[in-house]
């Protein structure tokens, strides 16, 4: 799947690795889930550390149901500082009476081998939820972790927050910012219960420019607003979601305390970031053959057009179409009907595309003639476009999606196994 480049971004290798002074690894200790033995050499510990200590943002699941990493995380990070992140696969340590201070003491580890304080500590974890989370792997594997830290684990690190993930997801930029040329990178893990209000996902991000904690926080969430809450692959929004971003300010670059042109472009990168992570997890839809783009103009607003596309791509039955490769453009345009929000059904429009063309199917809320030959061709490439016009208003949006298959049910009937 091709990246969506923007101008004056320059993609680069490294994923959270990529920007000056982080360091990362990741190993397998031992994780498994109850009762049953370890089958895999997949890492489940990962760590990454900077070299100095960072501003620190973080964005958090809506779900009412929250695991104790992140009720751990949200006190480290309350004074926008932090140097390090700890986190696990395997098992989400959430719904356990012993989960706050099992987190804790991933903190207090991590501290210790790497001679920090544990309030400087992120937490993380993802997997299954209601299982207590076993310390003894962790601690027996911290120092192994600590001591191959390198500028170049990333690829350890990430392999080591994938849980039915089928491919990495890691990315980093380059850009210039207030004289100098500054880094961004990050990785996500994400395949299932994915739907807007945080995704879920784990997503770590690096930066080695200088901005304050205030407008880090304001960045990212915009960012999330427009990127991995508009992501969704079944409807399940999770309890461990977290996205935060350590930035070093070692590329010494004119620091960004203001909201102006240089915050600006610094946002600008961060949308560059997520969109294309966003993307990436949306694809990876737990038994997804497709991604699914629909983007949405001639709204009233764009709170309109996202409503509207965001129904879409949460359409079962839609998506199931898109699995078909049939271009069942009713489904559309029921999804679009029964969005929460107000226009004309009367001015819709839609078309259907890939890199194999474009057709439009739809035109004043009725069907038009098109060739169905041609429609199979384009909805038999990997990436799907669905373009809606409610009309000529201002407003436009995008969301992303996958379709359904049999491998979804395949996936989560066993999930625990």
């Amino acid at each position: 799947m091709k990246l969506k480049k923007f101008e004056n971004i320059e993609f680069v290798e490294g994923g959270v690795c990529a920007a000056k002074g982080f360091k990362a690894n990741g190993i397998q200790c031992g994780l498994a889930h109850a009762g049953a033995a370890v089958t895999t050499k997949k890492n489940d510990l990962a760590m990454i550390v900077a070299d100095k200590e960072c501003t620190a943002a973080a964005v958090y699941t809506t779900n009412k149901v929250k695991g104790a990493p992140i009720l751990v995380t949200k006190e480290h990070i309350a004074d926008g500082k932090a140097r390090a992140v700890i986190v696990n696969s395997v098992n989400a340590n959430t719904c356990n009476p012993d989960g706050y201070e099992k987190a804790a003491k991933m903190c207090e580890l991590t501290a210790e081998a790497l001679g920090i304080k544990p309030e400087d500590v992120i937490v993380a974890s993802t997997g299954v939820i209601g299982q207590v989370l076993p310390i003894e792997p962790i601690a027996n594997g911290m120092k192994e972790l600590a001591e191959r830290l390198t500028y170049d684990g990333n690829p350890r690190a990430v392999e080591a927050i994938m849980t039915t993930d089928t491919m990495k997801k890691e990315i980093a930029v380059q850009f210039e910012l207030g004289g100098k040329t500054v880094t961004l990178g990050g990785m996500l893990k994400g395949s299932g219960m994915i739907h807007p209000n945080m995704a879920t996902t784990l997503t770590f991000l690096t930066t080695d420019a200088d901005i304050s904690a205030e407008l880090l926080q304001r960045a990212l969430s915009d960012v999330v607003k427009v990127t991995l809450n508009r992501a969704s692959v079944d409807g399940d929004t999770s309890t461990n979601d977290m996205v935060c971003v350590l930035a070093s300010g070692t590329a010494e670059n004119k620091p960004v305390t203001a909201e102006n042109g240089e915050f600006d472009k610094f946002e600008n990168a961060l949308y560059c970031i997520m969109m294309n992570l966003a993307r990436m997890m949306a694809r990876d839809g737990e038994g997804a053959t497709k991604l699914i783009e629909c983007s949405v103009s001639g709204a009233d607003s764009d709170k309109t057009a996202e409503t509207v596309a965001k129904s879409v791509i949460c359409s079962s039955l839609f998506k199931a179409a898109m699995f078909g490769e049939d271009a069942n453009w009713g489904r559309i345009l029921c999804a679009v009907g029964y969005a929460d929000a107000e226009f004309d059904i009367n001015k819709v429009a839609v078309k259907i595309g890939s890199e194999k063309g474009t057709v439009e199917v739809c035109q004043n809320g009725a069907g038009v003639e098109f060739s169905e030959e041609k429609a199979k061709e384009i909805l038999g490439e990997e990436v799907i476009e669905i373009i809606i016009s409610l009309g000529d208003g201002g407003g436009s949006a995008v969301a992303w999606g996958c379709d359904l298959t049999y491998d979804y049910v395949k996936i989560n009937g066993d999930y625990r196994s």
